[in-house]
């Protein structure tokens, strides 16, 4: 078993299969949620980020096959629809990606020959991909998130243990630097840029599911424990709307409200899922992608309106 598809085996699985189709589990009558378009093909472990009011999903896997792609599609929530774009250079699966700068950058991840320190930029004017400086290290469900004029990159998995990495990238000179570690190794984590700090929440170290908050200052290289959370989540979704924190796993749905300094949680999604990606456009919440199961990946995109 590939060191992605074990990192997926290890998550709770929470919805049913009969006769081959996934039987759906619905939030409550009143929960909010909606379907939203759906992605053109079944994916989970996508490499996803906002970028000019949209939302680009780059790579991912099919489950049953553990199959890593090169699919590049964008989100236009106005119309509520996806189109298909030019591919990623090199079918990755379990990569991260931020926006920085007018640029896409996809980074790390695995390929079908193995983990890979690769970081690809796609300028959505030119519709091409270049290849840029690669990762000081190989590693995969790390999280990657820009914050100022900077990308960062925090831990994730490589060579059979989690690591505690940070990287700092500058476009401008096209150059990594490790800026600091985390507290501890994780992988399989959330990760989001919110009131000038870089916030970590769970995710996965050895067989526990953490409930960890953690936040690193870049101007000082600090850390900080943060508000820990009420459940643990892994292989997360998450997302920042004004002083809230949306984070979104399997059936969780756990909101950080920096107002009251406390979590409270949100209504259950209509579709169990991990392995999702998570994003607030224009007043709603979109999760995205993820597995219904250990081996079913899911193409639906649900929203939530959460701007009252």
């Amino acid at each position: 078993m590939s060191d992605g598809r074990r990192i997926a085996a290890v998550a709770t699985v929470v919805a049913v299969l009969v006769a081959g189709a996934v039987v759906v589990i619905p939030g409550s009558a009143d929960a909010g949620w909606e379907r939203a378009a759906s992605l053109s093909q079944r994916r989970s472990y996508i490499a996803a980020a906002e970028l000019g009011s949209h939302v680009y999903a780059a790579g991912g896997m099919v489950g049953e096959t553990g199959r890593p792609l090169a699919s590049l599609t964008r989100f236009d929530p106005d119309a509520n629809r996806w189109d298909v774009l030019r591919r990623l250079p090199v079918a990755t699966r379990a990569a991260a990606a931020a926006a920085l700068e007018g640029r896409l950058y996809v980074t790390g991840g695995t390929t079908a020959e193995g983990n890979t320190a690769a970081t690809w930029a796609y300028d959505p004017e030119t519709e091409e991909w270049t290849a840029r400086a690669p990762l000081p290290v190989a590693v995969f469900n790390h999280a990657a998130v820009a914050l100022g004029d900077r990308l960062y990159v925090l831990g994730g998995f490589s060579e059979g243990r989690e690591r505690r990495d940070v990287f700092a990238y500058d476009a401008d000179r096209d150059a990594w630097e490790r800026v600091g570690q985390m507290p501890r190794a994780t992988h399989a984590f959330g990760a989001v840029a919110f009131e000038d700090e870089l916030w970590v929440l769970g995710g996965r170290r050895g067989e526990d599911v953490l409930r960890e908050v953690w936040v690193f200052d870049p101007e000082t290289g600090s850390w900080r424990e943060g508000p820990t959370m009420p459940r643990g989540m892994e292989l997360l979704g998450a997302d920042v709307e004004g002083d809230e924190i949306h984070a979104v796993w399997e059936s969780v749905y756990q909101v950080y409200d920096a107002s009251e300094e406390r979590w409270r949680d949100g209504p259950t999604p209509l579709v169990t899922r991990h392995a999702l990606e998570a994003f607030v456009l224009d007043g709603w919440l979109y999760t995205v992608g993820g597995c219904t199961t250990e081996l079913r990946d899911s193409p639906i995109v649900e929203r939530l309106r959460i701007d009252g």
